[in-house]
């Protein structure tokens, strides 16, 4: 159960998750992917990263099940900051990130995503968030940069998912291949970015993130303001006790 950064060719780097059996990110497991992400893109050789996973998909989100298994709120405040400064970290890279997602991308993987850069995407590759199913609330800011408002809103309150072949009708996925094409796929875009002058591109990174017309870090805190509510109500360990298969009842 890893997160591994190295060089894949001159100026290229690939970060990988790999939590089996369905890459749910445990609260440390988020700090990591943030502090390895950012190293990544200080590095002043680096000119592109890849976020990439192994195993059936991208990413599942925060690990429930050590939510449920931790006495106190200590777990659920790290996975709510670690996923904050990872979804972060992609975000404000000092260079641009493409995320190479396969199979499904759910809750904290739609963060992760959002924030990216360029996205390219296998065919079985499935995209929502799970969360109103999981008594919590979040990424929604992240999920209105893939699809328009009113998409983005009836994906969200019925936890419905949907195809990278959607995602790619609206412009937000590059491209859409086989599986077995995703990794190559990524290079394709990468070296295409990676072949450019790097002091621009970091340059145009900065500058691009200054015109952004949302204030995403700002917006997903606030998001997860609705979520310490409802956890501090008792509803949000209702449904994760019951996802878990626990029965810890409120904290």
């Amino acid at each position: 159960m890893t997160i591994t950064t190295k060089t894949v060719e001159p100026g290229i780097v690939s970060v990988t998750v790999n939590y089996p059996p369905v890459n749910a990110i445990p609260s440390a497991g988020w700090f990591e992917l943030a502090d390895q992400i950012t190293a990544a893109g200080r590095d002043k050789s680096t000119h592109v990263v890849i976020l990439r996973a192994e195993g059936r998909g991208f990413n599942a989100g925060v690990d429930i099940k050590e939510m449920q298994n931790t006495e106190g709120f200590g777990a659920l405040i790290d996975a709510n900051r670690g996923c904050y400064e990872a979804f972060r970290a992609v975000y404000e890279c000092q260079v641009p990130v493409i995320a190479a997602v396969n199979g499904f991308c759910v809750g904290g993987g739609i963060g992760l995503v959002g924030n990216s850069d360029v996205i390219v995407a296998s065919d079985d590759a499935k995209f929502g968030l799970p969360e109103v199913e999981r008594g919590a609330l979040g990424a929604a800011t992240h999920l209105s940069r893939l699809v328009p408002q009113h998409m983005m809103r009836r994906l969200f309150f019925t936890a419905a998912t949907v195809p990278a072949a959607t995602l790619q009708h609206f412009g937000s996925i590059h491209e859409v291949v086989p599986r077995e094409e995703l990794d190559e796929a990524a290079l394709r875009v990468a070296r295409d970015i990676a072949s450019k002058d790097t002091r621009v591109i970091r340059a145009a990174k900065e500058a691009l993130n200054f015109i952004d017309v949302q204030p995403v870090n700002a917006r997903y805190r606030m998001e997860q303001g609705f979520t310490f509510e409802l956890n501090l109500s008792g509803v949000s360990d209702e449904h994760r006790d019951e996802f878990a298969g626990t029965n810890k009842g409120s904290k």
